[in-house]
């Protein structure tokens, strides 16, 4: 239990020191916590490449949240929270519901089902048409080198590797500017965070 209170202790002065400006101090929390962050994640998601996404976002995720962290709380459980709903976030975004239009019923006949129309609610449109003009413009906010990194990775669903070689970069290259794309357009979202819903 010392060990544990030792290391929070730790925790809870470099996240003073990053709410104080030095930010440098975050890459002895992101080194720190890594592993059990990209474990946490693999439980849970299976694609590697996916895996190292959503660690990444999550590590910005929580520097972009520090300032609500709470002292009486341990760090790893907080920031843990922070990668689960990350992946419940993913899983969100991924989901793709089937629906059959006919219903079988087993005995070989198909029985036609009336599925209600909910793709009209004005207001629910509205918000959808607001949130992707300010992804829009947030993407267009970034410099091209970054643009063009996340155009191929979510647009064109490509993998690490096909996006170093259609870029000709390194791989580290594409991962570094992977993470900073992400960390810009999370700061150019924090100001209309009301448009965005679960």
């Amino acid at each position: 239990m010392q060990d544990k209170d030792k290391s929070n202790q730790e925790d809870i002065e470099a996240i003073n020191k990053v709410l104080s400006g030095d930010k440098n101090a975050f890459a002895f929390i992101q080194k720190k916590y890594m592993g059990l962050v990209l474990s946490s994640i693999r439980k849970m998601v299976k694609v590697e490449e996916d895996v190292q996404d959503l660690a990444q976002e999550t590590f910005i995720k929580a520097y972009n949240a520090l300032h609500t962290y709470q002292s009486s709380y341990h760090f790893a459980a907080w920031l843990y929270r922070i990668a689960s709903n990350n992946c419940i976030d993913f899983f969100r975004r991924k989901k793709v519901m089937h629906v059959s239009l006919n219903q079988s019923f087993g005995d070989g006949e198909e029985e036609e089902m009336e599925i209600e129309d909910t793709s009209y609610v004005p207001d629910l449109n509205m918000m959808r048409n607001e949130g992707k003009a300010a992804l829009e413009r947030a993407t267009k906010s970034l410099p091209p080198k970054y643009m063009e990194i996340m155009y191929l990775r979510h647009q064109k669903d490509m993998d690490y590797n096909q996006i170093a070689e259609k870029m000709k970069i390194p791989l580290g290259t594409v991962k570094a500017h992977l993470f900073r794309a992400r960390k810009l357009m999370y700061e150019a979202l924090k100001s209309e965070k009301h448009l965005f819903y679960p």
